[in-house]
């Protein structure tokens, strides 16, 4: 038979996922009598359902290096071994390249029965010259950056000033572990060094900043820690308290002063405040309501609900506000007590000519109220003009319905079978009948012949 084409090689430089399926792709359209190995591209006969073809394929002039580490994990005892002798000696030719261009490959056929060997044999490779590794932690692929860190430090082949570094600038969370783990052991072993603290301190990721923080205590550097009480992720902050109560510093007293100044409140000081604050303290809160900037505004109704008071009559003006962060923290913090409030209310700030995030707000607190209040919301999100908020509507709708609990709908209501009437696209006719009859409402009018 003619070969079939269909499946395309991979160009070089193609991700590890896309030789695994191709391999794949030409074993599962291709069974040995509609593929002949005469004529056939050498790429598909190293893939090819008859082992004797990719056993016979691997013996040509300079095959696939990709296609060679795939079958170096083959379930054919015989393809295995010639293929382990072709990713050998290109090993000896030239190890550079070959880890470059094969190591996420070989990472990933290293969870294979047979896929050990490949793996087993980069790692020898680079044990013998370890220099070869900085090429891999280059890498544009997060796993051969974490093979690459993990055999970097066994190695010991960095000083805690490029450990540090690394670890600041990796942007793959795992793989910044490695480096901040061996940057602190390194800042234990051998003293501090403010150079390496200072990277860690300036890093993108917050583990690596709160390990920098952590760090300032053995530098003898623990007045700085009042600098980081207002950082932008949580971790480092909790740090940041942590080392101030240790130096004998008061971490609620330095946040509380750092709102004193209107003109230079961050959003990030207002939450580091409700972390450390007492319920008394809500006043500073609420006053911080009238904030000129929404971030800021969004943070004291944040801290507002980490101090568990929720005063329904100063957050429901919230649901209007011109920032989508502050009607988004509004409704978060209303949802609780949805019932509370006015359906009609409510009802009128999911209207269509409302702005998108005052809708998306209000619907969120509807939908919190439960029963037909939550089911005529979103019915009428089907049709809002955002696609985002119908789709959520929908889901909703959807996920109001379940075989193991009745849903909080009452019973023979006229109303809620005329909001079925709207949604029944969202449901099989199985399923809707059995919401109809669970209900006890009828089935909506049957289709006019023609409509």
């Amino acid at each position: 038979m003619d070969t079939d084409t269909t499946t395309e090689i991979p160009p070089p430089g193609s991700p590890a996922a896309a030789w695994i399926a191709f391999d794949h792709s030409v074993r599962n359209i291709h069974s040995w009598y509609s593929v002949s190995p005469l004529g056939a591209p050498p790429a598909v006969r190293l893939c090819h359902a008859d082992g004797r073809i990719r056993e016979a394929a691997l013996r040509a002039p300079r095959p696939l290096p990709e296609l060679v580490a795939i079958r170096c994990a083959d379930w054919v005892p015989a393809v295995r071994e010639q293929a382990r002798q072709v990713l050998a000696a290109a090993l000896a030719e030239d190890p550079a390249g070959i880890l470059r261009r094969l190591t996420p490959l070989v990472l990933r056929l290293g969870r294979r029965e047979q896929g050990a060997w490949a793996l087993e044999r980069f790692e020898a490779v680079l044990d013998d010259a370890p220099a070869l590794l900085g090429g891999l932690r280059t890498s544009q692929d997060p796993p051969t950056r974490r093979f690459a860190a993990r055999l970097t430090v066994g190695a010991g082949l960095l000083d805690v000033r490029e450990l540090a570094a690394l670890a600041a600038d990796e942007t793959d969370p795992p793989t910044s572990g490695v480096w901040t783990d061996a940057a602190l052991a390194a800042l234990a072993a051998h003293g501090p060094d403010g150079e390496a603290i200072d990277s860690l301190l300036g890093a993108h990721g917050p583990m690596v900043r709160s390990a920098g923080v952590t760090a300032l205590r053995g530098a003898g550097r623990t007045a700085e820690a009042a600098g980081h009480l207002a950082d932008r992720s949580g971790l480092v902050r909790a740090c940041a308290r942590w080392l101030v109560r240790r130096a004998g510093g008061d971490p609620y007293a330095l946040s509380r002063a750092a709102l004193t100044d209107p003109a230079r409140v961050s959003p990030y000081a207002v939450t580091a405040f409700a972390e450390c604050a007492r319920r008394e303290d809500a006043p500073v809160l609420r006053a911080l309501l009238e904030h000129p900037a929404g971030q800021v505004r969004a943070a004291a109704v944040g801290g507002l609900r980490l101090l568990d008071t929720t005063d329904l009559e100063l957050l429901r003006p919230l649901l209007d506000d011109p920032s989508p962060a502050v009607a988004r923290e509004a409704a978060r913090s209303l949802s609780g007590s949805a019932a509370r409030l006015p359906a009609d209310w409510l009802m009128a700030r999911i209207a269509p000519e409302r702005p998108p995030h005052t809708r998306r707000a209000a619907y969120r607190v509807l939908f919190a109220r439960g029963g037909i209040a939550g089911l005529r919301a979103s019915v009428q999100v089907l049709t809002d003009p955002d696609p985002a908020l119908r789709t959520i509507a929908a889901q909703r709708i959807q996920s109001m319905w379940s075989p193991y609990r009745p849903p909080d709908l009452p019973s023979g209501d006229p109303e809620v079978g005329a909001l079925l009437d709207r949604c029944t696209h969202l449901f099989s006719d199985h399923v809707m009948r059995r919401m109809r009859s669970r209900l006890a409402v009828p089935s909506g009018p049957a289709p006019v012949d023609g409509s």
